[in-house]
């Protein structure tokens, strides 16, 4: 019997597992699902936003697979940690597979960058989608009139529209209670989604970039002069493919658009710009004010050049959403310019050669690209490398349970029941407050929750 441990327990550590005990390859594999947090699901329970349930249901799905008896949940087990090294891991299990994803966000590269008020998107996703290593009191918005998200991605459109919503919308989803108290009691006015590049090279899909439209009270315009800048913009049918074809002709029909009639005082405003790189976040008294940007024109190769021409924008606060990076995990090659670990076909490679026994999938695999369903084939892939290895691997004696040897490291996993245990204190905490299930955002609480010391 092969004893493998996943390390992850979202989309591509959990489609792994799944893939593993599927195979017929090889009879009677045992699979451990491990995760550095006491709750599974990963960017489908922290990533996801709070007001996309459709996606979000994804959770039923990965909870069947983590419900097969061949398949093991061990959350609250950090991996790369003083009590579980990666050599040590492998000791206890035939093979490996780190589905580890991509936890930093990029940086600007700009002054001022470091001013209060400025804030990755990843941190502002993780604050209102109540990962417990978010800072609870990092985004007081009550003096925040006017916020820039810079980027054109779907997490810049998601941020967007969550700030721009209102309490009657993020009431029935579980967005934790002390982040949907903050964003009620929000002055933010008017959002900026600012681009460096034009209307036709944005990354955000048709559906998120329509939603939009679709809050109640706010008004979403686009400049019809910076559209213009681009030349797909005139004729888009010619030369773009479908998907940048409908975000062009949604954005059109937002170009110069009058505020809604009889607009009441004091509601939102979402303005979509273009052609604008940050140059410089302006500030005072070691807070942010607004942003310097530089208008930037077409090259003719698909990217875009300065003008020399600056616009500074006011604002109160700023949240960059350029693309995320992966993170070492102590223990494992990595390779700092790519973000990713170093693989062939899956394989982890080391000084050039193939580790048997460790691999890797998702984005620490690939890079942070591709949506939730491209971890599917990116997980088969890996996983057809360890079968072909499992000879090998098989030789390895591991008879002792990996439970017993965690435990006796000091480490408290979170199985299963704890799991249940946590969704039920999650819908006593939504009835509580009049809500539906609503999660908890803290260690401690998950960990009480779990039946373990918070």
């Amino acid at each position: 019997m092969l004893r493998i441990a996943v390390v992850g327990s979202g989309p591509s550590g959990v489609y792994a597992a799944q893939t593993l005990v599927q195979q017929r390859e090889v009879p009677g594999v045992r699979v451990d699902v491990l995760d550095r947090l006491p709750a599974p699901y990963g960017l489908v329970r922290y990533g996801v936003a709070p007001d996309h349930e459709k996606i979000k249901s994804l959770q039923g799905s990965l909870r069947t697979v983590l419900e097969d008896e061949r398949i093991r949940f061990l959350g609250n087990v950090e991996v790369g940690g003083p009590a579980l090294s990666t050599a040590r891991l492998l000791e206890l299990y035939h093979a490996v597979v780190y589905c580890v994803g991509a936890a930093r966000d990029r940086m600007l590269g700009i002054p001022g960058e470091d001013l209060a008020g400025v804030h990755s998107a990843t941190a502002f996703v993780a604050w209102y989608s109540g990962h417990p290593d978010a800072a609870a009191e990092a985004f007081g918005l009550t003096g925040v009139d006017s916020a820039i998200v810079v980027g054109a991605g779907n997490v810049a459109v998601d941020v967007t529209r969550i700030l721009a919503r209102g309490v009657p919308e993020l009431s029935p989803t579980d967005i934790p209670h002390p982040a949907l108290g903050a964003l009620g009691e929000s002055a933010v006015r008017e959002v900026l989604m600012v681009a460096r590049r034009g209307p036709s090279q944005g990354k955000f899909t048709t559906k998120e970039l329509r939603e939009l439209a679709t809050l109640p009270g706010v008004d979403v315009l686009a400049d019809p002069a910076e559209l213009a800048v681009d030349p797909a913009y005139a004729d888009p049918g010619a030369v773009l493919p479908a998907v940048n074809r409908r975000n062009v002709e949604v954005l059109r029909g937002w170009a110069g658009a009058p505020p809604s009639a009889g607009a009441a005082r004091g509601e939102r405003r979402i303005t979509l710009r273009f052609f604008l790189r940050p140059v410089e976040v302006l500030g005072g008294a070691g807070r942010v004010t607004g942003m310097r940007f530089e208008r930037t024109a077409p090259d003719g190769r698909g990217g875009v050049t300065g003008t020399g021409v600056h616009e500074d924008v006011p604002a109160q606060l700023v949240l960059r959403s350029v693309g995320y990076q992966g993170v070492p995990l102590p223990g494992l090659p990595f390779d700092e310019r790519k973000g990713t670990v170093p693989h062939a076909a899956g394989r982890v490679l080391r000084a050039g050669r193939a580790s048997v026994g460790e691999y890797v999938a998702g984005w620490i695999k690939r890079g942070p690209t591709g949506v939730i369903g491209t971890n599917r084939p990116c997980a088969k892939e890996t996983v057809s490398s360890l079968l072909q290895d499992a000879g090998a691997l098989a030789r390895r004696e591991r008879d002792r349970d990996p439970l017993e040897a965690l435990r006796a490291a000091g480490l408290r996993p979170v199985e299963w029941p704890g799991w249940l245990a946590i969704e039920t204190a999650e819908a006593e905490l939504g009835a509580s407050l009049g809500r539906r299930s609503v999660k908890i955002p803290d260690w401690p609480g998950l960990l009480t929750a779990a039946g373990g010391p918070g």
